[in-house]
């Protein structure tokens, strides 16, 4: 029996990508069955690589972002290694960039050139103010967007602020380029109009600053730094257990405030008490309200006071290190753990992609060396042995 068509099987898309927001995008495409043709710089390659040596020699920022690809080196500054492109580009359906400010233009990889060049190919720039405005030529991370939309000003403590502790300005714009191209693709096969995409970090992840961002209009202040707490709920937070470990709960509607009253606390008479009456209240009473759901949390064990809280329905967790993460019972018991093969002979565990197609299996096929597939890709373009065998010596791949 034949394996299932994966959906984007046919879709070929050459990317010249690097760091996360742009691999993480076509790293989803790749998931789907999409080909994807990674253009890396001849000898060190995507600058990712290198950020960590912690998965049997390799990053781990780019075992994460780029199993399921090939891997072409090709120097773009030299005339040859456009003209190699170009090949890629006649037959392709995609392509992605989140090269420097500029830097396609000069390439003459912009999105004008291209429409003309190639009117069926989807264009999708990555960057990180856009590519019109006042910020068009600065350079971007994702913690300065992170800085720069707000979102670190709401994390952390009273006292001090923090980073998000993963590459979330990254993460939101791959997933707005993955989301864009698909809906690009699908017009084009539906109207036969290729429509370029372009998504920069700053914007991404402006969108998930929207709630904050009413907040802080209509109300006049931000929502405060209150570490696990929420900021515009209570009680919702992490508490201390007698045994030192952490429980987190939240409370969402009045049915659970009262049963939490009743059932766990064993103070029936804070339903109707004015300051923990409504959830604003509760909100503006925070400090008070804390004190006895920590003081009730002090006299039992972590595990007692999940099942207390279980029993009750109230939602409630307890606060996993990586660690625990990596062990959880869901994962295992879901079977969500996929060996994938990384440069060198070994393989890691990989999560499945969390968009479950029925009947459709998963691809998690090889991370790929630097420049492991240049060869093929050279002969599937019609080059022969001599002139790769040039190409290298000439430093063009």
């Amino acid at each position: 029996m034949n394996a299932p068509r994966l959906p984007l099987s046919g879709i070929t898309v050459v990317s010249i990508e690097q760091a996360v927001a742009a691999p993480y995008a076509t790293r989803q495409l790749a998931d789907l069955g999409a080909r994807v043709i990674k253009v890396e710089r001849p000898g060190d390659g995507d600058f990712a690589r290198r950020y960590d040596t912690t998965v049997h020699g390799q990053s781990s920022y780019f075992v994460w972002l780029n199993r399921s690809k090939e891997s072409l080196t090709l120097d773009l500054k030299a005339p040859r290694g456009r003209e190699i492109l170009h090949g890629l580009l006649d037959t392709a359906d995609v392509f992605v960039q989140n090269l420097a400010p500029g830097a396609a233009d000069r390439l003459g990889l912009g999105v004008e050139a291209l429409g003309e060049r190639w009117p069926r190919l989807i264009p999708c720039t990555i960057s990180g103010y856009g590519t019109s405005g006042p910020w068009a030529e600065r350079k971007s991370y994702d913690l300065l967007v992170q800085c720069q939309t707000g979102l670190v000003s709401l994390t952390g403590t009273p006292e001090e602020t923090a980073r998000v502790g993963i590459s979330v300005a990254d993460i939101a714009a791959g997933m707005y380029a993955y989301s864009g191209i698909l809906t690009a693709l699908y017009t084009r096969a539906t109207t036969g109009t290729a429509h370029p995409v372009e998504v920069s970090l700053f914007e991404a992840l402006a969108e998930w600053m929207g709630q904050p961002a009413y907040y802080a209009r209509h109300g006049g202040v931000q929502p405060p730094r209150l570490g696990t707490q929420h900021p515009t709920i209570a009680p919702y937070g992490a508490f201390t257990a007698a045994d030192g470990k952490e429980v987190l709960f939240s409370i969402q509607n009045e049915r659970e405030w009262a049963a939490l009253c009743a059932q766990f606390l064993g103070r029936a008479d804070l339903t109707d008490d004015p300051r923990f009456a409504t959830g604003s209240a509760r909100v503006a009473h925070r400090d008070a309200l804390n004190a006895v759901v920590a003081e009730r949390c002090a006299r039992a064990d972590a595990e007692e006071i999940l099942r207390d809280l279980e029993s009750i329905g109230i939602a409630c967790a307890g606060v996993n290190d990586v660690a625990a993460f990596l062990d959880h019972p869901v994962l295992a018991g879901r079977d969500r753990w996929r060996d994938v093969a990384v440069p060198g002979g070994a393989t890691v565990q990989a999560l499945l992609p969390p968009a479950d197609l029925a009947g459709v299996p998963a691809r998690m096929d090889p991370v790929p060396a630097v420049g492991e597939h240049t060869e093929a890709i050279l002969t599937e373009l019609g080059r022969s042995g001599e002139e790769i065998k040039a190409l290298r010596a000439d430093a063009v791949i």
